[in-house]
């Protein structure tokens, strides 16, 4: 399977690990890599079945955005970390959901995961109407005292924050703010006119060895974890076809409706903490190291699996060794994966086009990270 693309001199071993991953797939994944030091591309590598320029659903890597967007406002004094959710939307507080902090909800601590009855697919494309059922829901759990993902919502709850504390939608700050003035390829609301450049999400083809993984780690649609991903609703789709629908790529749902390249969200966290095309990082080192710093650590209670969040970041460095102290990023479910790595200077992007198991980020991540690392010396 041929590999595309350019490394800087020093990273000729991760154009080597990437084609070795590759050369061990029966099915190409169709795969982009990226990586930045500090704020120059030195990777910029795909495969077969996709291009360099090729768009696809980058699923929850789409947070990253969202979370940005946050910190900046928090940084700017817009937004108040420890200031009541309800202080900015006062609906929110039904059900003893009043005293919930900003924080705590991106600290994955609200146990606002998703609706008794689930959302419609319609309700789904939408962070408004997302959130204004979330209004009226009780917490799954007492706020504060746990933590589990909140994963098809968080973009909804923290964006209505952002909206009701601004009057201007989340995907038009990071409009505005972050992908506009770096060009990123990376879209909250993917123009008509980028269309042509997308390719439809591919899904996952397991061996029969991982379909009895797949079947043995099944829960039930009403558990948490099928309530979070609203498998309990009546006509909730495949997540592998999500970012498929026009409407999901046009509304860019801010939990998992963003569309983009390795490039993009490369850039994108290159323009957070290092600076990209000569400004200066977006946020400050004191904001990047706050929302980075661990606040939820231990059993998810959605996933069953161990996870550490920052403010809605994952916090990497428990999870791969390579990875420096204070590293932020986040995962998306068909295998994309990226971060800023602020202790070693470089921002990492990974995506593909097949759904990869076991789901979030694909495996070969590590051993990718791995060669970036020995390739930074």
């Amino acid at each position: 399977m041929a590999v595309h693309g350019t490394v800087a001199a020093g990273f000729e071993g991760v154009r080597e690990e990437f084609a070795a991953f590759l050369a061990g797939e029966e099915d190409a994944p169709g795969a982009q890599l990226v990586v930045h030091r500090s704020g120059e591309r030195v990777v910029d590598l795909w495969s077969d079945g996709v291009t360099g320029e090729s768009l696809l659903g980058v699923f929850s890597s789409t947070k990253g955005a969202a979370y940005l967007v946050t910190a900046l406002l928090v940084q700017d004094g817009v937004l108040d970390l420890d200031r009541t959710v309800a202080s900015y939307w006062p609906d929110f507080a039904a059900e003893g959901k009043g005293g919930i902090t900003l924080r705590e909800l991106l600290a994955h601590r609200a146990g606002v995961i998703g609706l008794d009855a689930g959302f419609t697919p319609e309700e789904l494309t939408d962070d408004r109407a997302i959130a204004a059922r979330l209004a009226g829901q009780r917490p799954f759990w007492q706020p504060g005292r746990f933590f589990g993902y909140h994963g098809f919502v968080i973009g909804a709850l923290v964006g209505e924050v952002v909206f009701r504390a601004t009057g201007r939608t989340l995907q038009e700050w990071y409009e505005e703010r972050i992908r506009a003035p770096y060009h990123l390829d990376l879209w909250l609301g993917l123009p008509e006119s980028e269309e042509p450049r997308f390719l439809t999400t591919l899904p996952m083809l397991p061996t029969p060895e991982q379909q009895a993984e797949i079947e043995a780690a099944a829960h039930s649609p009403y558990s948490l974890g099928g309530i979070a991903f609203n498998e309990h609703a009546p006509g909730n789709g495949e997540l592998y076809d999500f970012p498929n629908s026009r409407t999901v790529r046009a509304n860019g749902q801010a939990s998992a409706g963003g569309i983009g390249s390795a490039r993009g969200l490369a850039g994108m966290y290159a323009a957070a903490a290092f600076g990209l095309d000569g400004r200066s990082p977006l946020l400050k080192p004191d904001t990047a190291a706050e929302f980075a710093r661990i606040h939820s650590e231990g059993k998810d209670l959605v996933s069953g699996e161990p996870q550490a969040f920052g403010l809605g970041f994952h916090t990497y460095g428990p999870h791969f060794r390579c990875l420096g102290a204070g590293a932020f990023g986040h995962s998306g479910a068909a295998g994309s994966l990226a971060l800023a790595d602020p202790r070693q200077g470089y921002s990492y992007a990974y995506t593909r086009r097949r759904y990869a198991f076991p789901g979030g980020a694909a495996p070969e991540n590590e051993r990718l990270l791995w060669s970036v690392v020995r390739a930074l010396g």
